[in-house]
């Protein structure tokens, strides 16, 4: 039986104060009310009202069980009005998941989404891998490029990325600028180690391609320590664009072989397909959508302007 609605039919009984009373508060036939109060005193095996042909009388078993079904049925319509408004007002528990250098660049986003919800605690994870919303319980992952893993997921685009190569201007004022691809193997050439990207520098050039293959001499998986060997003169680093723009515009790093861009890869919003959208993810996949796409057109600005190019 449906103890909640069988709990609502005696509550409605005792307060209307008979059961035809109750059945045309609830619009259903008084026979109806007297079989839902019969099969919920089986159920509890106790005796609820006391019957006669002229009024109804509560048993002591049926105030207490009273007072604790207007307690269930209150929570209930909490429950349900919570659930109905995670679609309407952001609250709760985001997790969003995100490649390292990504997550960084988001930050002030994620800055800007807190102050506008805070009712929203954000759980953001970081790491080189693109786990799977589904089997990890991530509400959002923003991933580099793949294929959707499960046809209940969904992914919005939110723009391309891509790696340059850079250097430090000691590191090019002690070895010497390379004008081609085939110069770099002249240099030394850090190694930049991350499962979603082949290892190899492919150089398109017209109808061909050259491909140059980094050297053994450091080797990372994250772009910020790339970044900073790359400053402090180890090296030529590949490294994503966006994660270079402040040290290219303060002149700490130059980037050569320039406009080349390597690795050139989509960025996607991956979150499980849903008939209703919590609000926290649609309001978070709104200024994902909003905003990222513009912080991305500003850093490509700046690696794009040819004064930074050597």
């Amino acid at each position: 039986m449906d103890m909640l609605h069988a709990m609502r039919t005696f509550t409605r009984v005792v307060d209307c104060g008979s059961f035809a009373g109750a059945a045309n508060a609830l619009d259903i036939s008084a026979a109806q009310v007297s079989r839902i109060v019969a099969e919920l005193e089986n159920q509890l095996q106790t005796r609820l009202l006391h019957r006669t042909t002229r009024r109804l009388r509560m048993s002591e078993a049926g105030e207490r069980f009273l007072e604790r079904a207007r307690q269930i049925l209150l929570l209930s319509e909490e429950a349900m009005d919570e659930a109905r408004g995670a679609h309407l007002t952001p609250r709760g528990r985001l997790r969003v998941h995100s490649t390292h250098g990504l997550g960084l660049l988001m930050m002030p986003l994620v800055a800007a989404y807190q102050a506008a919800c805070p009712e929203v605690v954000m759980e953001l994870t970081l790491s080189q891998r693109n786990p799977d919303p589904l089997d990890e319980g991530h509400d959002v992952v923003i991933t580099i490029g793949r294929g959707l893993p499960d046809s209940q997921l969904i992914a919005i685009p939110l723009g391309g990325i891509y790696s340059i190569l850079c250097a430090s201007p000691d590191y090019l004022a002690r070895h010497g600028v390379p004008e081609r691809p085939e110069d770099l193997q002249q240099h030394v050439r850090m190694r930049m180690g991350d499962p979603l990207f082949e290892e190899d520098w492919v150089f398109e050039q017209a109808a061909e391609s050259c491909v140059i293959q980094p050297q053994q001499t450091f080797l990372t998986n994250v772009a910020d320590a790339m970044l900073q060997a790359t400053e402090l003169g180890m090296g030529i680093g590949l490294i994503p664009y966006f994660s270079a723009t402040r040290a290219i515009e303060q002149g700490r790093l130059c980037r050569v072989l320039a406009p080349h861009r390597l690795r050139q890869r989509e960025i996607y919003a991956i979150y499980p397909s849903r008939h209703y959208l919590d609000a926290k993810v649609r309001t978070w996949l709104d200024m994902l959508k909003e905003q990222l796409p513009l912080m991305f057109q500003a850093h490509e600005q700046i690696v794009e302007e040819q004064r930074h190019w050597r």
